[in-house]
């Protein structure tokens, strides 16, 4: 009996943030003010985890685009038929002419470029996929989740052995303005729902994976940068 009500908790609990997740997530909310109650096309970079599910939930007539490294990243068969296209490509080859040029409206790339060596040459040629006056929302682990302390799930940028190259604001907003685009907004990440959800998001946590989780911290340790931008 124990059991099965702690699975009840653990379950009302992933159902409550699934809907506040889906209300507040930071890429959520720049589709919203981007698009708000308009069709457009996604192209997301890294495209795992349920995403495509996930985001036609909240934006059912979206045209959605993949791509990813590796096409067993945490899919299942209905991500798949959510998309339109799919592409399965090692960004850092340089090669993404199976991409239409000026097609999306928007791109989004979230904790991508940090496992990126050359992630200074992929944004110049994302960028030509990109229709003008679309926009793009880029998002990584900053010069500050170096000072971090360790933690499972990634709080510190090494706590993950796959990232390779660490980014900074000033960088990729040279970057940016130098491919004709204007930056809207950029800085650190700070998303006051997880902020003030805090106490309920280390429960889950604790009930779910019985440890602690960094990405439960880091926004309130200023872990990740991003940056808005819109093509001229």
């Amino acid at each position: 009996m124990l059991q099965f009500n702690r699975m009840r908790i653990i379950l009302r609990l992933m159902g409550l943030m699934n809907q506040l997740r889906n209300i507040v997530n930071v890429k959520f909310r720049y589709m919203q003010q981007s698009f708000a109650g308009q069709k457009f096309t996604l192209l997301l970079v890294g495209a795992g985890n349920r995403s495509a599910s996930k985001t036609k939930s909240v934006f059912p007539e979206i045209i959605y685009h993949g791509l990813d490294l590796d096409r067993s990243t945490n899919y299942a068969a209905e991500d798949f038929e959510q998309m339109t296209a799919f592409y399965e490509m090692d960004l850092t080859n340089l090669d993404y002419g199976e991409i239409p040029n000026q097609h999306f409206d928007y791109i989004n790339m979230a904790h991508v470029i940090e496992h990126l060596h050359n992630g200074d040459q992929v944004l110049p040629l994302l960028l030509t996929k990109l229709k003008p006056g679309g926009y793009m929302y880029l998002e990584y682990p900053g010069e500050k989740s170096t000072r971090l302390p360790s933690m499972h799930g990634t709080l510190n940028f090494k706590d993950d052995s796959t990232h390779v190259r660490v980014y900074s604001v000033a960088e990729l907003r040279k970057i940016f303005k130098e491919n004709g685009c204007q930056v809207l907004s950029c800085g650190t990440r700070r998303n006051w729902y997880y902020i003030l959800a805090m106490p309920v998001r280390i429960l889950f946590g604790l009930l779910k994976n019985g440890k602690l989780q960094g990405n439960h911290f880091w926004d309130l340790l200023g872990f990740a940068e991003y940056l808005y931008v819109r093509k001229i």
